[in-house]
């Protein structure tokens, strides 16, 4: 379980690497041209916005095993230490909830989209809107990778997905 958790994150982290890759190659030609040649590429904007939108939905759950998304824990501090960890248990259930209830949204509205096109690049909308549910699946498998030492520690992964070295955010870190 363990190596397919570690395939997961380097996976998912060289996804993020490349499509920061083609972004920044995109728009640096695209300046390039417009300087060099008074002419741009009129796909550029477009391709950077939508390689930026699976960026987005890409990363979070990166984000979430580290314990990088905005939390406000004054209630989570005021609780006992058996509180705590029913609460803790409580928003990762809410969050499960959460995160499959947009991968159904989200195939959804992908689905509806797939017969309309971008203005320059002329790709189905599908493409772009398949992010949203991509990414929340995403969510949903590095939530269930970290829930257990979440609910039981209020820890999170290491950044390099080493389980000896978890992290513990300070309160100041989570409001």
């Amino acid at each position: 379980m363990k190596k397919l958790e570690h395939i997961i994150v380097v996976l998912n982290g060289w996804a993020l690497i490349l499509m920061l890759t083609a972004m920044t190659l995109v728009v640096g030609a695209n300046i390039a041209l417009r300087y060099l040649t008074a002419h741009s590429l009129p796909w550029a904007d477009e391709a950077a916005r939508y390689l930026m939108i699976w960026m987005t939905f890409g990363g979070a759950g990166l984000v979430l095993r580290m314990g990088g998304h905005v939390a406000i824990t004054n209630l989570r501090d005021a609780l006992p230490d058996r509180g705590q960890k029913i609460m803790r248990g409580a928003i990762a259930l809410g969050l499960l909830i959460f995160f499959g209830f947009m991968v159904y949204v989200g195939i959804q509205y992908a689905q509806r989209m797939q017969y309309q096109v971008t203005p320059a690049l002329r790709l189905p909308f599908l493409y772009v809107y398949a992010a949203m549910p991509v990414g929340f699946a995403l969510l949903i498998l590095h939530l269930a990778f970290i829930a257990y030492p979440f609910i039981t520690a209020g820890s999170y992964k290491h950044p390099d997905g080493d389980d000896s070295e978890t992290t513990h955010l300070p309160d100041s870190a989570n409001g």
